[in-house]
């Protein structure tokens, strides 16, 4: 098979892309997806912990909300280090060993948090937990990307979150059912976090981005993955013969990490980086606080972890909206869509005060803020050609962070001076913006072939 592969080239060396543009999603895509997966399922859950975590520490270690936030706030400073070193990691020393390393990475500080024994304790352990988490998002969106065939690769990263996204539920149904059982319970739900360790395990079933060996000059050892992929692809088929190759990439010039600064590249850069320091703000704003808002509100810890599963079901819901949606139109305007309607919900959530409103609408926020980022994953790595693909993802996703880092203080003095419908008006504003950034400046890039 891999011969009958090969000599598909023929006399000439054709590209990873028009090779991979080229194939029906098979036993081998499938594999990455539900490997992705399973290590997004305990990443999800492990951002969102000490979210879960938070209203009980409250009243263990008497922490302010305040205290909450810069708690909160030092994990999004791990996670702007995680994103620009992960990605320039990967850039550097391939896909799949920067995934297998970061996966580690967040799995073992996943672990340390369950080991806090004090405020500072766990400050450190989240900013080192954070690194870990946000450099395995930024490798495992491209890798992604340059993985799955141009026609199918957004609807695959909605995939991997439908799948994963059952993580932060779980989780929530995990922290509802050990906290009120005992004073260490909390510490379960940490460690819950860590299982994604369990990856490396696994690492025989990946192959390395033949893209990523294009870029380095190792035309042999792309080839060389190329031809196991296509003969898994012809085994799964039955047929002894592939598609033609798909149409050849631009050629470029290449790239460096200084190159996202230049006049070609910088727009792009400022726009994904607007994108994503709004959305952060937007997202986590919602995400990371409710429990310990609803809590604050008079609501007792384990009726409002147990509306927040309900709400969180919704996720999945909104990542399988993306799955018939992303590679159907242009993904640009989509994210503007659902940037809008995520701010209208996210109102609406914050004026209501009965428990059925709120779960309905906290759904609805959930479900289409999880139709949002699949979206946002699919469309970041194709702004960037593959020699600065991570990097460029890295520093976008990295900038979203970094701000975060001030978001959480930010909702605690507007929830402190202003009162609790204050932080969704602020929410709302905040998606506003991603989707006004996003259709004014972002490029169109449904179906293009990837450089």
């Amino acid at each position: 098979m891999a011969a009958i592969a090969t000599n598909a080239r023929s006399q000439i060396r054709h590209s990873a892309a028009a090779r991979l543009d080229r194939l029906p999603i098979g036993s081998f895509q499938k594999r990455i997806m539900w490997l992705i997966a399973y290590v997004y399922f305990f990443e999800l859950g492990d951002l969102n912990n000490f979210g879960f975590v938070a209203p009980e520490l409250r009243v263990q270690w008497g922490m302010s909300i305040s205290t909450v936030g810069l708690v909160t706030s030092s994990a999004f400073l791990g996670m702007f280090v995680g994103a620009i070193s992960g990605g320039w990691i990967s850039d550097r020393i391939g896909r799949k060993k920067a995934l297998l390393l970061t996966t580690v990475c967040f799995s073992v500080f996943s672990l340390l948090n369950a080991c806090a024994w004090n405020v500072t304790g766990l400050l450190v352990s989240r900013f080192l937990t954070g690194i870990g988490l946000s450099a395995m998002t930024v490798v495992a969106i491209t890798y992604i990307t340059e993985m799955f065939p141009a026609n199918k690769r957004g609807a695959y990263q909605a995939w991997v979150m439908v799948i994963g996204l059952f993580g932060i539920p779980l989780s929530a149904l995990v922290a509802g059912e050990l906290i009120p059982r005992a004073t260490y319970g909390w510490r379960f739900v940490f460690a819950f976090g860590g299982l994604a360790i369990l990856l490396p395990l696994f690492s025989g079933m990946l192959e390395e981005s033949p893209r990523w060996f294009e870029t380095q000059g190792r035309d042999a050892e792309a080839d060389a993955v190329l031809d196991r992929i296509e003969a898994r692809s012809m085994r799964d088929s039955g047929s002894t013969k592939l598609p033609p190759p798909g149409p050849e990439p631009t050629a470029t010039l290449h790239r460096k990490f200084s190159d996202l600064f230049s006049a070609t590249y910088l727009p792009r850069t400022l726009m994904l980086v607007g994108v994503f320091i709004f959305q952060t703000l937007g997202l986590f704003g919602f995400m990371a606080w409710v429990p310990t808002l609803l809590a604050a509100r008079g609501f007792p810890v384990s009726k409002s972890l147990l509306w927040v599963c309900l709400m969180y079901f919704g996720a999945p819901v909104g990542a399988l909206i993306a799955v018939a949606i992303s590679d159907r139109w242009e993904r640009k305007y989509l994210i503007a869509i659902s940037a809008v309607v995520i701010g209208a919900f996210g109102v609406m959530y914050g004026l209501s005060t009965g428990m059925i409103p709120i779960i309905i609408l906290g759904f609805c926020v959930a479900m289409f803020i999880q139709t949002f980022a699949p979206l946002l994953y699919a469309y970041t790595p194709e702004c960037f050609p593959t020699e600065i693909r991570n990097s460029g993802s890295g520093v976008a996703y990295g900038a979203g962070r970094l701000a975060n880092g001030f978001g959480p203080l930010l909702i605690a003095f507007l929830f402190t001076h202003y009162g609790y419908k204050s932080v969704f008006v602020y929410i709302a504003l905040t998606w506003l913006m991603v989707a006004i950034i996003v259709t004014v400046f972002g490029p169109k890039t449904k179906g293009r072939t990837l450089a």
